[in-house]
């Protein structure tokens, strides 16, 4: 069914006010400038041990990307992700741009995104000027036109069976609406993909960065069905990605073998952080295989002795006993975060 709600003009909407994010060393030396550096920042959920950035041609850097090397990328993508063809596949600058750019497309609705969740979605679809709804599970979004899911969720990881993303995504599709299933954490976790799924009233997202290390590169990408995913790009413009990441998105991607052994390298690593957070008296309340979540009975504490030892973790107003830690990297990391946390 095709969508009856496609805008095509943006409608301002309301401003909400900065959303902080993990990674703002420069705010942290400044509160605790006695820290010890270098800073270990494990504030963010980037996959610590990087792809290596293969060599890249000279001209990537001084002339704008050919569109042959722009489907090379969707291809590899497609492949990647399981998406049906390469047709379905939008490269873009990181998924936040699409994050930002997708409420714009739509025209003023209901919204309710199941949280709690990446903020920045309930953001982006308010200053689009859309009625947003944070709603605590797929039960609750009501009669809303549009439903945002990430899955798995951020910062809990918490996950839920295809079958039950494919029946939100058809009870939201018959009405003539849309699901927003972010699957930014997806690609190092033993869980399926709506990507092979993508028809009208669907659009997933990806992020490269996080799995391949490589968040400075920008990279990612919407799946949805060919008439969606060229709105999409419209909405982009040309030369949307950088020369540099088609070489280097396209490389990774294609390297099935190194993703496999991320995703079990990284499993390792998670399960050492669950012990080693046990020994600091958390509760690991959940995460994925970059990032784990837990409980403190002092997490304001905690949060302040781990940066006076020059250590960012994520913290959670909202929630002060709440605490997210990314993988350190190497053993140096890995004791110098064992020493605070004993």
């Amino acid at each position: 069914m095709e969508h009856r709600f496609w805008n095509s003009a943006p409608e301002p909407g309301a401003s909400p006010g900065p959303i902080p994010h993990g990674g703002d060393l420069g705010s942290l030396r400044h509160a605790f400038p006695d820290a010890p550096e270098p800073w270990l920042d494990l504030s963010t959920g980037i996959n610590p041990v990087p792809y290596r950035v293969p060599p890249v041609e000279a001209s990537a850097w001084t002339r704008l990307p050919a569109a042959a090397e722009v489907e090379a990328l969707r291809v590899a993508a497609a492949s990647a992700y399981g998406a049906p063809d390469a047709t379905h596949v939008v490269p873009a600058p990181g998924t936040q741009i699409l994050i930002e750019t997708l409420p714009r497309l739509v025209a003023p609705t209901r919204v309710a995104v199941i949280g709690p969740t990446y903020a920045e979605h309930e953001a982006a679809w308010a200053r689009a000027g859309h009625a947003v709804t944070a709603v605590d599970g797929i039960v609750a979004i009501g009669d809303a036109a549009v439903a945002v899911l990430v899955d798995p969720n951020n910062p809990d990881g918490r996950t839920h069976p295809v079958p039950e993303r494919l029946a939100l995504a058809e009870a939201l599709r018959a009405r003539g609406g849309l699901l927003v299933a972010d699957e930014a954490f997806a690609d190092l976790e033993p869980v399926a993909s709506l990507c092979p799924h993508a028809e009208s009233g669907l659009v997933v997202l990806r992020s490269f960065g996080k799995t391949y290390g490589l968040a400075g590169l920008r990279l990612g990408f919407a799946v949805a069905d060919p008439g969606t995913a060229d709105r999409i790009r419209t909405a982009l413009g040309p030369w949307a990605v950088s020369g540099p990441a088609l070489a280097i998105g396209r490389a990774a991607l294609s390297d099935e073998a190194w993703r496999a052994e991320a995703a079990r390298a990284r499993a390792v690593d998670a399960a050492r952080l669950d012990r080693l957070i046990a020994r600091g008296c958390g509760t690991v309340i959940g995460g994925t295989s970059l990032f784990r979540t837990a409980d403190f009975p002092d997490g304001p504490g905690l949060y302040r002795r781990l940066a006076e030892a020059g250590i960012a973790v994520r913290r959670f107003p909202e929630r002060p006993a709440r605490l997210r830690f990314g993988l350190p990297a190497g053993k140096a990391a890995w004791c110098r975060l064992s020493r605070v946390l004993k």
